[in-house]
């Protein structure tokens, strides 16, 4: 069981829900520790991204009131096997197995709400292996965090340590066996993993 820590405090996590193509910029181009290749899938790609962990639960939850229900925010990047996922969309199947691989959703530490302030104005940075691949501010995102919080809460009840990954500006690429991935949010924090293939 994987835990969190936030304010010298323990959450353990609940849901990971997954926003896609929340940067323009992305939705074109898509027409701590290790994360390991799988040996089913032939293109795996990072995605790095803002997430948001729920302090407080509910359901149906008004836009007004949903920044109440955010403890904090973190890096994370959300790990998708490429071909694996392109496979599961022919087939109208879920993406689950595209993103569901161990170690596929490495996530920084918390940092408390109150120290980051506007979630919806951060630089967001990718760089693997020193080099920048992402670039962004979470002021691009189509949809805001209320929003997010808000129709997903009319379609599931919320639990206190679901995590949004917001989603991801431009510039997601493949990762490979010794690649070195360092993801930033401005205020936030910062995360840092190694790729190693799966043996």
């Amino acid at each position: 069981m994987i835990w969190l820590r936030v304010d010298g405090r323990r959450l353990r996590p609940g849901k990971i829900l997954c926003v896609a193509r929340n940067y323009p910029e992305h939705a074109k181009e898509s027409g701590g520790g290790t994360v390991l290749l799988p040996p089913e899938s032939r293109r795996v790609e990072e995605e790095g991204e803002l997430a948001v962990v729920l302090g407080k639960g509910g359901r149906d939850v008004p836009e007004e009131r949903a920044m109440g229900l955010v403890l904090g925010y973190a890096v994370v990047f959300d790990i998708t096997a490429r071909d694996l996922q392109s496979e599961a969309r022919a087939k109208g199947l879920p993406w689950t197995v595209a993103k569901g691989f161990d170690t596929f959703a490495p996530i920084s530490a918390i940092t408390p709400a109150r120290q980051v302030g506007d979630p919806h104005d951060l630089g967001i940075r990718v760089e693997v292996n020193g080099g920048v691949v992402q670039d962004g501010n979470t002021r691009e995102m189509v949809h805001k965090v209320p929003a997010l919080i808000h129709h997903a809460s009319r379609v599931m009840t919320l639990e206190r340590g679901d995590i949004f990954a917001t989603g991801t500006p431009a510039g997601v690429r493949e990762i490979r066996d010794g690649d070195v991935l360092v993801g930033s949010i401005e205020r936030v924090g910062r995360l840092e993993v190694r790729v190693s293939r799966k043996v």
